[in-house]
């Protein structure tokens, strides 16, 4: 074969790939594989048919949008690898006794199944807050931003000094152990301590016992007052962390943490009473004072009191918004605001671009005065 036939040969086979970059919103994307970390935890990785640069800040998470028994069904989870690897992302999620998602996933998610999945989005991520000295703590399952965030930083080669300490129940419990021990034995600025509450026969295991104290938390890192802090886990921990820092006079601005899921019953239950008691107010009000939401591409309209929200709206005209959280964290509620002005008071779920474009998320605004949105 001569260059000039090679070099076509070549060409004909080298099809270029139009490569997208990822942006908050919707997308289809499928699981290429599903990695056993622990016996009650699994990881499952996430890719585009299509090439997509998966870049987020790590530490933010996605929503998962999946039909549950014929039920849609939307959950989110942290973003457990790193950015550096940009072609897929994964989450890490643990089996709860009863949870409707966990249980679903591990039982059914496998390697060719599609969904879609809402996001990135997030406040909490170590891009924002950059700092020589960094400090990781984590408990259970809420390693899996920390850990995106750790992984991010081995990978490019940061300057940064991290001491990573996280709390689980058993040695069995610990989540990426190996991956850890190994980033830790690579590098001098990268120190691993993992505190185990508890150990069980045959479970061998030589390093710190018990729960994370003010004093175990000063042998680990005696300078942990200079280092930023990025803390996740269950609620009661991150609960003590911040009660323990802020006895021991840390500066709570350099603190940061993360805690979402289900929406609480007790936000859903306000949710319901705040609606009920709106309706009742609309009732007694004069059509004069009501304000007007349409939504353009349905159609349809109705009249809301002052102080009810884009998604309370929808939902009387029987309109569903997917929503996840309820507490403006998860972004799934995202809608354009074609007229109108509306008071939002969000909790990181939407991008300040977003913003600027005109969106809004639902379960969170609540219109200033007559508003036309784009659903």
């Amino acid at each position: 074969m001569t260059d000039t036939n090679a070099a076509t040969a070549t060409a004909d086979t080298f099809i270029p790939v139009t490569t997208q970059t990822w942006s908050n919103g919707r997308h289809k994307v499928r699981c290429v594989k599903v990695i056993n970390e622990t016996w009650d935890v699994k990881t499952y990785c996430f890719m585009a048919e299509q090439p997509v640069m998966f870049f987020f800040k790590p530490g933010q998470f996605v929503t998962l949008e999946l039909e549950i028994q014929g039920e849609a069904v939307f959950r989110s989870y942290t973003i457990s690898s790193s950015p550096s690897v940009p072609y897929s992302f994964s989450i890490t999620v643990k089996r709860v006794p009863g949870g409707q998602v966990s249980n679903w996933l591990h039982d059914t998610m496998s390697e060719g199944m599609e969904l879609a999945v809402h996001g990135p989005v997030g406040q909490f991520n170590s891009i924002d807050f950059p700092a020589d000295k960094v400090l990781y703590l984590s408990g259970g399952v809420g390693i899996t931003p920390v850990m995106s965030m750790a992984r991010w930083s081995y990978d490019t080669n940061t300057n940064a000094d991290a001491v990573f300490v996280h709390s689980a129940r058993t040695p069995r419990d610990i989540i990426y152990r190996r991956e850890l021990d190994t980033m830790s034995s690579r590098i001098e600025n990268f120190r691993v301590h993992t505190i185990c509450e508890r150990f069980e026969s045959g479970q061998p295991w030589s390093g710190y016992r018990g729960f994370l104290t003010l004093a175990l938390l000063q042998l680990i890192a005696p300078d942990f007052l200079e280092r930023e802090v990025f803390c996740c886990g269950p609620t009661p921990y991150m609960k003590a962390v911040k009660k323990m820092l802020e006895d021991a006079g840390f500066d709570m601005r350099r603190y940061h943490e993360e805690s979402f899921g289900a929406t609480p019953e007790t936000i859903e239950e306000d949710a319901i009473q705040s609606a009920e008691q709106a309706q009742e107010d609309a009732d007694a009000m004069p059509a004069s004072e009501l304000l007007s939401v349409s939504f353009a591409d349905s159609g349809k309209s109705v009249q809301i009191a002052p102080g009810e929200t884009v998604h309370a709206a929808a939902a009387k005209l029987g309109l569903h918004i997917p929503k996840a959280c309820g507490m403006g964290i998860c972004g799934t509620c995202k809608v354009k605001v074609l007229e109108g002005d509306v008071d939002m008071t969000h909790n990181g779920g939407i991008t300040e671009d977003d913003v600027e474009d005109g969106y809004i998320l639902s379960c969170c605004s609540a219109p200033k005065g007559n508003v036309v949105v784009e659903f």
